[in-house]
């Protein structure tokens, strides 16, 4: 696998965790800490399917989907709403997710175990690259990311601007008081939208093994990656979710690599730094994220500057 191809690779998972994480902050103002618990219960998911059923990654993507957008309304409906109900702070919210996290990682770590006695086989760390393979020259991953990044938009694209219900969450989203005295349904729009957080999650982590080594703590690291590609991108906007996740992905791949020519390989476990110099720099710069920036206005100053 070439760097390049490996960092696009990457970028297209991050592009959908980011997305997810977008949507129910949008939807529901909460900081989702454990998007990238919610990955590995995905990556989890398709190492079972593969376990005892004998079905490939790649067939299992539909499924991890499915699993993933229901750990996603469970997230909701259980951790969430009876706090969002109390009207409780985006502080409170925010903790509450956070704890989430605490209780995926030990409830997959405990399954990590149970799946390694079942199947007599190493659970409580796993990769997928041995069962990759090469189309045309072209790695089978590289390909089904990119397919499924291009399907997701184009299904985020037609859910959101030509069905009567992506009409009710945009509406939701923008003004969540106005939408309800309007006849929408926002408790109906906000389980949606952690149910296709959860769902794209899912999704990203079948993938994830493709790319490194899996193990019940890697939701800790990535998610990292996840808020800054979200922030950089700009928090309250998908556009900016697409924007940020390629920007951050690529950036933490190659960059680190080209580091790692320089001073070794030791640089590869620090690549989250790399994400994370990009976050500062962005909230320093725009704080909005970058499609907050007046690009009408910074193309008349580089004009003017020349």
């Amino acid at each position: 696998m070439g760097v390049v191809e490996g960092a696009i690779i990457y970028a297209n998972l991050l592009v959908l965790l980011a997305i997810g994480l977008t949507l129910t902050y949008i939807t529901t103002a909460v900081p989702n800490f454990a998007q990238g618990s919610f990955a590995i219960f995905g990556s989890y998911v398709a190492l079972t399917f593969l376990r005892l059923f004998k079905i490939h990654p790649y067939v299992s993507v539909p499924i991890t989907f499915i699993f993933g957008g229901l750990l996603g309304l469970l997230t909701y409906i259980v951790a969430l709403r009876p706090l969002i109900r109390r009207e409780a702070s985006i502080v409170t919210l925010m903790i509450a997710t956070l704890a989430w996290d605490l209780i995926l990682l030990g409830t997959i770590g405990a399954y990590s175990d149970y799946i390694a006695r079942l199947t007599r086989k190493p659970g409580a760390k796993f990769i997928f690259t041995h069962l990759d393979y090469d189309i045309a020259g072209i790695s089978a991953i590289f390909i089904v990311s990119s397919l499924v990044i291009a399907l997701t938009l184009v299904g985020l694209f037609l859910l959101l601007y030509k069905t009567k219900f992506g009409v009710a969450i945009r509406a939701s989203m923008e003004n969540p008081a106005l939408a309800e005295i309007m006849g929408v349904n926002v408790e109906y729009t906000r389980m949606f939208s952690w149910f296709l957080s959860g769902a794209l999650a899912g999704m990203a982590g079948c993938l994830l093994p493709f790319k490194q080594e899996i193990v019940p703590a890697t939701g800790a690291l990535i998610i990292v990656s996840i808020f800054a590609a979200s922030i950089v991108g700009g928090l309250s906007s998908i556009y900016g979710a697409l924007l940020g996740g390629y920007v951050v992905g690529l950036s933490e791949s190659l960059i680190t690599f080209w580091l790692s020519t320089i001073f070794g390989t030791g640089v590869l476990v620090y690549s989250k730094v790399i994400s994370l110099i990009i976050l500062i720099i962005t909230l320093l710069v725009a704080p909005r994220g970058l499609v907050g920036i007046n690009w009408r206005k910074v193309r008349r100053w580089v004009s003017s500057t020349h």
